[in-house]
């Protein structure tokens, strides 16, 4: 640190020293764990006593800068005495293994890693042993030092984390830090975005000015709401082209993808409505204040006006005042009742009834204005003809969901029997409906399974609102023993059967035989997946979901072009383009919070990972990169030893111990310049970026694929 940088660094501890100590200008020990926020209090007592170099049982100033000095500004070996005393619990001089176990133990609990006694045992052995270089049976400092050097991505940062008053904000940096939108990569990336747009709002300017010229006659304000109703007129409908939805899925399949921004067309759904609200406004607001002036100069009043279709405006027999007045609180209604705090706060049944009221608008707008029904009548045709097609084809035939799993983090797993006329492609997502649940309503997920797996589909649907809580706990709850007519027609053959598998599955798998309405397929953004060269797949969460499929249908693919050599067990895939995949290399990267949200697909993985047992002449063609965000990161004095216990048990039984994959399952979270810089650096051909999870973190990688120059991709489910 600069001179400056380190007046700064002691100015906020102190204050921070001050807020938490209180009017006795001393820590205790409670104080000091709220401030550290640590969950595992051996870490917390063990610092304590470190920190307290006087043993009075607090910290004073002074005793807390001398200790974050050393952590902050100390060489390696400082930081390394520092965290060899913290192992070294009866302050023997040396760690035995006892004491490297009640470590690891704790390391478990602060990274909410849960693990069998056994696997602990396993755990302790493996980094004991690797660090007792004398096999003396305990491990001094030089040990412990000349293991860790072999781990040099650790002592880059040694530190403790998650204690917000070690270092002051850097706010200085972030101001300095020029805003995306002005970067060239940013312009490039977003290319087909950007012209659409200003084509957009040139055709809103042209429609503006021309109803405004055509009016002159009327006034200033006349003009103006004359020009707001003729944009009204264009993008009332033109909110519904950008959620024709089955139109879409055919452009995507077209050369027309290469152009238009279909990917974005929700996106642009939103932005088209923020439109049709500014434009409502101003439209009201100018022939408000018309009406004021005519008020002046007729008998009529502003509330008639308004309010009464005695004034006669409009073309069927006066409606136009009441009309706008009822359609301006509709669309105002519509908009906020669409707001992402609305349809992300468990409340999305909100947002899907009150989006349901664009019937009436529509038919409003009919009698509001004469010119309307001829924007309308080609983009409405298609509309009802896209409803009438959907109920069709999502009633034809019996769906019936035949079995559910209870996963983790209440995820419910639903199998559906999949129709023989159902086509789809990897990523794509449908409408589903299912009366037992709520009778009327229709909710978009991501189809979890491969297109190749014929005989059932899957969905993988995480309890995040009403409805979806509703699903989990309908099937978490047990069976009624009432019995319906149709079930008693069940054979008692098949029933035992039944009962002698869900006894095997487990309580949480149900076999049942529920009706169910399926809406789509549909196609997003991932359609692209397989027209590029070089695929990173990013999934946050349950956004694993669009990759399930498109990881599955992948490896089918792969399957089909693997050679295996007659004389010997060698086997190799050739590394061919053709018309169904161009991928070179597919990069997998799955962030969780926890180490239970793993299991939603670890069989999957494992299939995968099985697939690619041998090593490819050009490296692994699925590389799978998994990030564990409650996990310590490695350079932080409470996980350090686990990480390094967790690496070398994975090397010695190449089996990964949190998931039980072959792949090292990385804690925090993941570094996305290394990340990209890595893949950049592997020239497989273009990089194609695909993301489904939470909009925050989509503006990182966004950002960081408009630096590498990577296209991107965002899943909506």
């Amino acid at each position: 640190m600069s001179l400056d940088e380190d007046t700064r660094w002691l100015e906020w501890v102190t204050k921070q020293f001050e807020s938490i100590a209180g009017e006795d200008k001393e820590i205790d020990l409670e104080e000091f764990k709220t401030a550290l926020k640590v969950k595992e209090s051996f870490f917390a007592e063990r610092f304590f006593a470190l920190f307290d170099s006087d043993g009075s049982s607090t910290i004073s100033l002074d005793e807390l800068l001398k200790a974050l000095d050393l952590l902050i500004h100390g060489s390696e070996t400082d930081k390394l005495k520092f965290l060899f005393q913290v192992y070294d619990v009866d302050g023997s001089g040396s760690i035995d293994p006892d004491e490297l176990r009640t470590v690891l133990k704790s390391c478990l609990r602060e990274s909410a890693i849960s693990l069998p006694e056994e696997k602990l045992d396993d755990l302790t052995m493996a980094l004991f042993e690797s660090a007792d270089k004398d096999n003396s049976g305990s491990i001094t400092f030089e040990e412990l030092k000349a293991e860790l050097e072999t781990f040099p991505e650790v002592m880059e940062n040694l530190t403790i984390s998650a204690a917000n008053w070690l270092k002051p904000p850097d706010l200085e940096q972030k101001r300095r830090q020029a805003p995306r939108y002005l970067t060239p990569a940013y312009w490039h990336n977003n290319s087909r975005k950007l012209l659409f747009l200003c084509v957009y709002a040139c055709l809103s300017l042209l429609l503006f000015t021309g109803a405004m010229l055509q009016n002159h006659h009327g006034g200033a304000w006349y003009m103006v709401a004359k020009g707001c109703g003729q944009c009204l007129n264009f993008n009332c409908t033109f909110v519904m082209v950008l959620m024709l939805r089955r139109c879409l899925t055919w452009l995507r399949a077209t050369w027309v993808v290469r152009v238009l921004p279909l990917d974005q067309n929700v996106l642009l759904h939103q932005i088209v409505g923020y439109a049709i609200l500014c434009y409502t406004v101003l439209h009201t607001t100018a022939h408000v204040i018309n009406f004021v002036k005519l008020s002046e100069r007729t008998d009529y009043r502003l509330w008639e006006y308004l309010l009464t279709t005695r004034p006669g405006i409009g073309w069927v027999k006066g409606t136009a005042s009441v009309t706008g007045v009822v359609l301006q609180v509709m669309i105002c209604l519509m908009v906020l009742c669409s707001s992402t705090f609305v349809r992300r706060s468990g409340h999305f049944e909100v947002f899907y009834w009150s989006h349901l009221s664009y019937v009436w608008v529509w038919s409003l707008l009919v009698v509001h204005c004469a010119n309307f029904w001829k924007w309308f009548v080609v983009p409405g045709l298609l509309f009802i003809l896209e409803k009438i097609v959907g109920i069709a084809v999502s009633h034809m035939g019996g769906l019936y969901i035949v079995e559910v799993n209870l996963l983790p983090s209440k995820v419910t797993h639903l199998v559906i029997k999949r129709p023989q006329f159902f086509h789809f492609k990897p990523g794509d997502y449908i409408y589903i409906n299912i009366p037992d649940i709520a009778k009327y309503e229709w909710h978009p997920f991501t189809i979890s399974s491969a297109p190749e797996q014929s005989d059932t589909l899957w969905l993988h649907i995480r309890s995040m609102g009403q409805w979806t809580n509703r699903l989990f706990e309908y099937f978490r709850q047990p069976e009624s023993p009432a019995v319906s007519p149709k079930r008693l027609a069940t054979s008692l053959r098949n029933r035992r059967q039944l009962n002698k598998i869900s006894a095997k599955m487990g309580e949480n798998t149900r076999y049942c035989n529920i009706k169910c309405y399926v809406d789509g397929p549909y196609g997003t953004p991932t359609r692209q997946i397989f027209a590029s060269e070089h695929a990173v797949l990013i999934g946050a969460g349950i956004g694993i979901t669009p990759f399930a499929s498109i990881l599955q249908s992948i490896m089918y693919r792969y399957r089909r072009r693997k050679q295996n050599c007659p004389n010997c067990n060698y086997s190799w895939c050739e590394n061919i383009k053709d018309s169904e995949m161009k991928l070179r290399k597919v990069d997998f990267i799955w962030i969780n919070r926890d180490q239970k949200s793993f299991e939603w697909f670890v069989s999957l993985l494992t299939k995968l990972e099985m697939d690619q047992a041998d090593e490819e002449p050009e490296g692994r063609f699925l590389e799978m990169h998994m990030y564990m965000t409650s996990a310590l990161s490695k350079n932080d004095m409470k996980a350090i030893g686990l990480q390094m216990a967790l690496d070398l048990l994975a090397k010695k039984e190449k089996r990964d111990s949190i998931t039980g994959l072959r792949t090292r399952t990385q804690p925090g979270r993941p570094e996305w310049g290394k990340v990209f810089q890595k893949v950049s650096e592997e020239k497989k051909g273009k990089v194609h970026v695909f993301y489904c999870g939470s909009p925050a973190l989509a503006k990182v990688i966004k950002a960081q694929c408009e630096h590498f120059g990577f296209n991107f991709y965002k899943e909506n489910f």
